[in-house]
């Protein structure tokens, strides 16, 4: 009894910090969720349809799921890509504290950054975003990069995020194929094997369970992407995501049933893939 006494005293601490910062918040939204806008009205499941149904939301469902498919593919991609041909680079960890730098800046300074890289101004005037001044000495016209809907503004964002990212993917996978044994991909190419086969026969099957985990961190983290379009777009010509919604009907318009209910919406969306990384990583502590 004693030592059970020990264990909870010194457990009280994280339990009582977790519970008001994240337990209680976390009921206390939920049952927000069910009520009107200033909190005073019981409206059922009125913010749940709301959710699913405003044109905002739907055009905030859509990007996500465009930020989902291409921000997930180009990083994990590009983070294998390098990882591989990294390897056989003599200057491999300057490269890739090169290609890691951008995890440094954070995504508040990045949307600056690549805001005034996609500034647009009409054709008489100068240019001072730099890929518009490279496409007018180009001979081209300006890109309103940020204002074309629907895709071409949606996917400067996420190209932007890809930038901060690759780097983490990067790292990742390459400590991964670091562990692969020399031995078995020089057997493959004594035995005939060419780099294609190499990779698509031993590099990817060894790596796959690293890859579906920065796969999945990479989703999770993408459901939840605000900082970007916020600084840059504010959601404004159809760039509207989830979580810059919720802030929106928080701190905007001051509809804190429908916050709550996108937040839980949200919340919906990411649990499974965090399970799925907590599983992984539960599987292999098991094997280790």
């Amino acid at each position: 009894m004693r030592k059970t006494r020990v264990h909870w005293l010194y457990l009280a601490p994280a339990l009582f910090f977790l519970t008001m910062y994240l337990i209680y918040p976390s009921i206390r939204t939920i049952i927000l969720s069910f009520y009107g806008p200033r909190s005073q009205n019981f409206v059922g499941f009125h913010n749940y349809i709301t959710a699913f149904t405003s044109p905002s939301m739907l055009v905030a469902f859509r990007n996500n799921l465009l930020w989902v498919l291409v921000f997930t593919f180009f990083n994990v991609g590009l983070g294998l890509v390098l990882a591989v041909l990294l390897d056989r680079v003599r200057y491999e960890v300057l490269v890739k504290s090169i290609v890691f730098l951008p995890m440094a800046i954070s995504y508040v300074a990045a949307g600056v950054i690549w805001k005034f890289m996609y500034a647009y101004r009409p054709t008489y005037a100068a240019q001072i975003g730099l890929l518009n001044a490279i496409v007018v000495a180009l001979g081209g016209k300006p890109i309103g990069w940020l204002i074309e809907r629907p895709w071409i503004n949606n996917l400067a964002l996420i190209a932007v995020g890809v930038w901060v990212w690759t780097g983490f993917c990067t790292v990742v996978i390459s400590a991964a194929y670091k562990g692969i044994p020399k031995e078995m991909l020089e057997a493959a190419r004594i035995d005939g094997a060419n780099e294609w086969q190499v990779f698509w026969r031993i590099t990817i099957p060894y790596l796959k369970s690293t890859l579906a985990m920065v796969t999945t961190t990479m989703i999770v983290f993408v459901l939840k992407v605000f900082d970007i379009v916020y600084i840059m777009t504010n959601g404004a010509y159809d760039t509207e995501v989830i979580a810059n919604r919720m802030y929106k009907e928080m701190f905007l318009y001051q509809n804190y049933g429908l916050a709550s209910a996108i937040a839980v919406v949200l919340f919906v969306l990411i649990v499974p893939f965090s399970l799925i990384n907590i599983r992984r990583f539960r599987a292999q502590e098991a094997v280790r």
